[in-house]
């Protein structure tokens, strides 16, 4: 026997149920992870991100339940923080005098970093995702919504997202792989000679201008650091006219709930934290999040963001660096342009065939702009 939940808070369904689910320990779909962000006013009216959740428990002949699927799901008022734009749809359907808000999310909100939406074991996965699938499409219609957007999936879920007709999106990020580097100077060696050079002149820039780097986890980084950590988040949505929807005391909770899935970078000048960048990772892939600083100094957003979060991929044996979206600058230094994939359902569609084109066309645009980026691939 099988029953079927929505939850408006993660915190009705149970930390080690959820978490059992979770492939590879992806630290943005962990419970903790969401818990913290509804706990803090991260997610929710405010910002217009409702949780949804979807929960199918099982009952065995015994009389055993089990949580055996889930879907983290959002019922959104807005694109914020979704990093993929759907801004043209939206006024298009304004246009038609249709309303496009709200529409479901199936995302880690905030993130634009690839894992799971179908939560299931493995072997599993075939059998519950057109369940989770159908129950999403359900909400979305007997709620006047819009639609069903999947975004940054796994290769597995957007396989066969696609093969359920799905529309499909495309963009691009830059990702460092791990070619089995045992230091940092292996690494350097397999690029060419002048990025190679101007790795180590933008690292020596760092190292002169007097900044003493530490390297923490959730178990070292104190009560002060996630203070600072904080107030440079704050500074960067400030200075971008963004709007900053953590806080200090979500970092703060999820260090204390996920201590062995944080890396933090601070930086310190004459006994005073300037700077800092907050990366999270999972049991193979380095996820760089925020930075921010108090103080403008050469070439450290470089050393905090990527030098120090290769280094830790390296010692650490992780495979993948995911350093957030955009940004072709991170080619000269290692990151090679990677396809990232979205899928999307909608109720009603009165520009299916435009949309139809559009997606076309944008995944020809992708396609040639990744060609065009790896002409300047900086490895040998």
């Amino acid at each position: 026997m099988q029953e079927i939940k929505i939850h408006p808070s993660i915190s009705e369904i149970p930390q080690e149920h959820w978490n059992q689910l979770i492939v590879d320990n992806n630290p943005f779909i962990r419970h903790e992870f969401l818990k913290a962000l509804e706990d803090h006013h991260c997610v929710g009216k405010s910002f217009g991100w409702l949780p949804r959740h979807i929960s199918i428990y099982e009952t065995n002949k015994a009389g055993k339940t089990s949580l055996i699927a889930a879907m983290p799901l959002y019922e959104k008022y807005n694109s914020y923080g979704e990093f993929v734009f759907d801004h043209a749809w939206a006024d298009a359907w304004q246009r038609a005098g249709l309303q496009y808000f709200p529409k479901l999310v199936s995302s880690a909100p905030y993130t634009p970093a690839q894992g799971q939406r179908l939560l299931a074991k493995p072997q599993d996965l075939e059998k519950v995702a057109s369940m989770l699938l159908q129950v999403a499409k359900e909400i979305a219609k007997q709620n006047n919504m819009s639609g069903l957007h999947v975004l940054f999936p796994s290769t597995t879920e957007q396989q066969w997202l696609e093969k359920q007709g799905m529309l499909v999106r495309h963009d691009c990020q830059f990702h460092w792989r791990n070619n089995s580097y045992q230091t940092f100077d292996d690494f350097l060696s397999a690029l060419t000679a002048k990025k190679r050079k101007n790795i180590r002149q933008e690292r020596k820039r760092v190292q002169q201008s007097g900044i003493k780097l530490r390297v923490l986890s959730g178990h070292t980084a104190n009560e002060q650091d996630w203070d600072d950590m904080a107030r440079f988040y704050q500074s960067t949505f400030d200075e971008k006219w963004g709007t900053a929807t953590l806080n200090a005391a979500f970092f703060k909770q999820v260090a204390q709930k996920m201590p062995d899935q944080i890396v933090l970078v601070l930086a310190d000048k004459d006994e005073q934290c300037v700077a800092g960048s907050l990366m999270y990772r999972s049991d193979t892939t380095l996820y760089g999040r925020y930075w921010g600083c108090d103080e403008e100094i050469d070439k450290l957003h470089f050393e905090a963001c990527y030098y120090q979060g290769i280094e830790y991929c390296i010692e650490h044996g992780l495979t993948l660096f995911e350093p957030g979206a955009q940004g072709e600058h991170k080619i000269a230094r290692g990151f090679l342009p990677t396809l990232t994939q979205s899928s999307h359902w909608l109720v009603e569609n009165p520009f299916q065939d435009s949309i139809k084109r559009y997606t076309e066309h944008e995944q020809v645009a992708v396609t040639e702009y990744i060609e065009s980026c790896n002409q300047h691939n900086p490895y040998k």
